[in-house]
């Protein structure tokens, strides 16, 4: 298992250089190698598949056009990642996306460990309901949830402050487990 991700790590790392130095060939495996992850984390945040892959596009040509200022202090995934992140939250920004400033009390909703179950219906539930919310709810939790983003980084994503972030996301949460109980309830 060691070796074969060090193998990967190789691989990779020899991909990237030979992107650094304009191999068509190589870029286009960086972009089978990624494509899928940064379409899906794309596509959450902007919910339109048509935009989704436009801006992914986008964002693998600047990183391809930017690919010398990656210096390996984080994974190469995680870089291609930002870049793919700030182009979906650019074009959300583009549509007039604002995120409410609030004050710095923050309500905290805790929730019922036994609202959600893990049967695959709920979780098809959940995937769509997530689509559904506000585009200042989505992001926020596709940022935090899915990404992996703390509150920290997405407020400088954002241009929001960390309680801000916290906030929406404890907002999210909770409106996105009213329309989950909602939902259930019609069945």
């Amino acid at each position: 298992m060691i070796e074969n991700n060090k193998n990967r790590y190789l691989k990779h790392q020899k991909l990237i250089k030979a992107c650094k130095r304009g191999n068509k060939k190589a870029q286009f495996e960086i972009y089978k190698l990624y494509y899928s992850a940064m379409y899906n984390s794309c596509i959450r945040i902007v919910k339109d598949p048509i935009e989704a892959e436009d801006i992914m596009q986008e964002a693998f040509l600047k990183a391809f056009n930017k690919i010398d200022s990656y210096k390996a202090e984080v994974s190469f995934g995680a870089w291609l990642k930002r870049i793919v992140v700030n182009n979906a939250l650019d074009f959300l920004k583009k549509r007039k996306l604002e995120l409410t400033e609030i004050n710095e009390n923050i309500t905290v909703f805790e929730e019922n460990e036994d609202t959600i179950s893990d049967d695959k219906e709920t979780i098809e539930l959940i995937k769509t309901k997530i689509l559904e919310l506000p585009d200042g709810y989505r992001v926020i939790l596709s940022l935090y949830l899915i990404e992996g983003y703390d509150h920290d980084e997405i407020a400088e994503i954002l241009n929001i402050s960390s309680s801000t972030s916290r906030s929406q996301y404890s907002r999210a949460k909770k409106k996105l487990l009213q329309e989950i109980q909602n939902a259930k309830l019609t069945y």
